[in-house]
């Protein structure tokens, strides 16, 4: 008997605990995990969807400090993983089953996806062109608020400042006339001396900028053969419900404070953004009622309607910019109870449509529609600050208005050597005011364009281009371009360009008749198009380990322009200028960068670019025979605390001397002199990325004024006072941003 009760015990104990093991086995829950690529931690804080293959049921989560989430689903489904920082991860999993996942980290390659001059989006390794991205990552981490303070710091290019004419940038040793702004793919409409004040190219939605230097012209047309500037602005692609706040605090006077918001319903997006930018002026002379930098006061509004189907994508958007330059004057003898002020207020405006049709996977028809508008008024004052009101005593109105329709097809086969794009670029602009000859004048653009993309083995990738335009107002030449990559080895790239630009007269050139107590402008309606030849050569080096990164590359460039445009001085009299042709302009150089990381503390961006330019025609100077150089150099270091979600970045670059043109369009010996800028900034986030603060100092080494043997007082600049001014000094600066997504 006690054999049989100690037999049916044993039994009963091993019947009870293989039911407690199953029941542990079949009561854990399947989770995902997600873990880093590269130091095999986990991924915390990441946003993922599950989705159903079967009956489309959605779950949305954010992985826990362990980089997990629920795997719920009863069925095989589509997860999508998102994080800041790494490549967005797209996979099927099982139901039932923990499953691991690996995020590759961004910072390691080159995954960032470009779509300036292409076919269809693509990865800026695989590019034909030479592609520079500057990601919403290094925006936030240099706090950088306009395009300014982002380009400023960049390689081969050079910032100009001006008190009301704003900031200008240079490429390649060409001017702003010469650099295509665009927005989207939409250009920046009105420039002011022939530049774009990027002071009023603010940064609080945009996702990422693109750079590709050297001729654009086969695509983009006029005022791109130093290059293209891509300004493309977020869009949200996967939160029901979204949400940022952004308030930035600078030392000097600057107050800005922008919000937005974005609502997706299905295949339906909505979004509203909202800006306000204060600056209250800077002067180092504050005993005068006039200041060095202007006050000025910026609003700007964005939104957009975006409608994603399975072939068709249809976008509408608007942008309104509006900003106000206040221009004090000092108080005028004998009695210093008088000055003479001026105002100029800028609104912007650009409604614009797009669209795309997928024909199959690989074909795509596109169009893109645009209205933008500029209009620039400038009111004198004569004050007198013994009475309340200031009396008006005239000023003028500069409006330019921009329509433009873009459509092409692309045909883009990765299995087949050769594919094409073709399309239509239309542009009719039109200008008036006070300024303008007869008060308003018109031009209109229309050109077709092809590019052909032939693989003809799998290293090398030949594409040609063409342009053909008709321009209502000139000749415009016939352009045309080539392009080669060849992938010697997986790590390394070739990229050869020859190509032919041009840059048509602007209807200011043309028509400019402006005749006041200080000026004497006209335009020239004889000026011929500016048009070049362009040779670009990079070869580009990438290494990647375990925790390592290296990245190289070694750009050499010509550029031949014939025909450039210039405002000279006319005779003897320093008021008197009018348009005319150069005839021949060459600036060649060289330039290489190299990035470091080191995964995940550290990345270190080193650069130095020798650019030459010289007028070979000129009998004027026997010194615009030779080429002026000019050397820059920059670097940038980021150094991630891990622990505490927190990063520091150095930004450096040195301004090397550089040689001045003379109002007659020629070099005499006469240079600014070079100088070195230092922005810190520390960066540290919270509760899941939610909130961020940034903090730190800009122009730490306090350079304001430069030396320069002469400064150029033409007719659309001050100076004369044998220095160049650069910036307004040292500044400490403080940014908040507040970011919700709702999945």
């Amino acid at each position: 008997m006690k054999v049989m009760l100690k037999s049916l015990f044993s039994r009963l104990s091993g019947l009870m605990v293989l039911l407690l093991l199953g029941g542990q086995i079949f009561g854990q829950q399947a989770t995902v995990k997600i873990i880093d690529a590269k130091s095999k931690e986990p991924v915390p804080y990441a946003s993922v969807t599950v989705e159903g293959l079967k009956t489309a049921a959605k779950k949305q989560y954010v992985s826990d400090m362990k980089g997990t989430v629920p795997n719920e689903l009863k069925e095989v489904a589509k997860i999508t993983i998102s994080f800041v920082g790494y490549e967005t991860l797209v996979d099927t999993i099982q139901p039932g089953i923990t499953t691991t996942l690996f995020l590759i980290p961004a910072v390691l390659n080159m995954s960032e996806v470009v779509i300036t001059g292409q076919f269809q989006p693509e990865k800026a390794d695989k590019s034909i062109y030479k592609i520079n991205v500057i990601n919403s990552r290094q925006i936030e981490r240099k706090a950088a608020t306009n395009l300014t303070d982002l380009l400023s710091s960049e390689s081969n290019m050079r910032i100009s400042q001006g008190g009301v004419l704003g900031t200008s940038l240079s490429l390649q040793g060409l001017s702003g006339e010469n650099v295509k702004f665009l927005v989207d793919g939409v250009p920046v409409v009105g420039r002011i001396n022939g530049n774009i004040d990027l002071n009023q190219l603010n940064l609080y939605n945009v996702d990422h900028v693109e750079i590709i230097e050297g001729p654009m012209s086969v695509i983009y047309g006029s005022n791109a053969i130093a290059g293209v500037v891509n300004i493309i602005t977020k869009e949200n692609k996967s939160s029901s419900l979204s949400a940022f706040a952004n308030a930035y605090w600078e030392s000097v006077g600057v107050y800005n404070f922008n919000a937005g918001s974005a609502v997706r319903k299905k295949n339906h997006n909505f979004s509203l953004d909202l800006s306000r930018n204060f600056f209250a002026g800077y002067t180092t002379n504050d005993t005068l009622r006039s200041m060095q930098w202007k006050p000025r006061l910026q609003y700007n509004g964005d939104a957009y309607y975006l409608y994603s189907g399975t072939k068709t994508r249809l976008k509408l958007s608007i942008q309104y910019f509006d900003e106000t330059i206040q221009d004090k004057g000092d108080l005028r003898t004998p009695y210093f109870e008088t000055a003479i002020d001026n105002s100029y207020h800028t609104i912007r405006q650009t409604s614009k449509v797009e669209s795309s049709y997928t024909i199959s996977t690989k074909r795509q028809i596109s169009l893109v529609g645009a209205y933008s508008s500029y209009n620039r008024n400038r009111e004198v004052y004569y004050n007198d600050l013994t009475i309340p009101e200031k009396q008006l005593a005239g000023g003028d109105t500069t409006f330019v208005g921009s329509y433009l329709l873009r459509a092409w097809y692309n045909r883009n086969y990765p299995e087949q050597k050769l594919n094409y794009q073709a399309g239509f670029d239309g542009n009719l602009e039109t200008s008036s005011g006070q300024r303008i000859y007869g008060s308003s004048q018109q031009i209109g653009d229309y050109a077709g364009f092809v590019s052909m993309k032939y693989d003809p083995i799998k290293k090398i990738t030949i594409q040609p281009g063409a342009r053909y335009t008709y321009n209502t107002k000139y000749r415009a030449p016939l352009v045309y371009s080539l392009n080669v990559k060849y992938g010697a080895t997986e790590n390394t790239s070739v990229r050869a360009t020859y190509a032919r630009g041009f840059r048509s007269p602007s209807i200011k050139e043309l028509y400019l008749d402006f005749v006041d107590i200080n000026h004497n402008l006209h335009g020239n309606p004889d000026l011929k198009a500016e048009s070049s030849h362009n040779v670009n050569l990079n070869f580009s080096y990438n290494r990647e380990t375990k925790k390592a990164y290296l990245s190289t590359d070694l750009g050499l460039f010509y550029n031949y322009v014939d025909n450039m445009i210039w405002l000279f001085q006319v005779g003897n009299d320093i008021t008197t200028y009018t348009y005319g042709n150069i005839s021949k302009f060459i600036s060649q150089g060289i330039q290489a960068n190299a990035t470091v990381s080191y995964y995940p503390k550290l990345t270190l961006k080193a650069g130095i670019s020798h650019v030459g330019r010289k007028f070979p025609d000129n009998t004027a100077a026997q010194t615009d025979k030779q080429f002026h150089y000019s050397t820059d150099l920059n670097a940038m270091l980021t150094y991630s605390l891990e622990k505490l979600n927190a990063s520091v970045t150095a930004n450096y670059k040195y301004t090397g001397r550089f040689p001045l043109l003379t109002p007659d369009g020629t070099f005499d010996n006469q240079y600014v002199d070079g100088y070195s800028n230092l922005d810190i900034s520390v960066m540290k986030s919270f509760m899941q990325n939610m909130f961020s603060v940034t903090a730190g100092g800009k122009n730490l080494l306090d350079v304001r004024d430069v030396s320069a043997s002469i400064v150029n007082s033409g007719a659309h600049s001050g100076g004369g006072d044998g220095a160049s001014r650069v910036a307004w000094g040292r500044t400490a600066f403080v940014k908040l941003t507040y970011n919700f997504k709702k999945l």
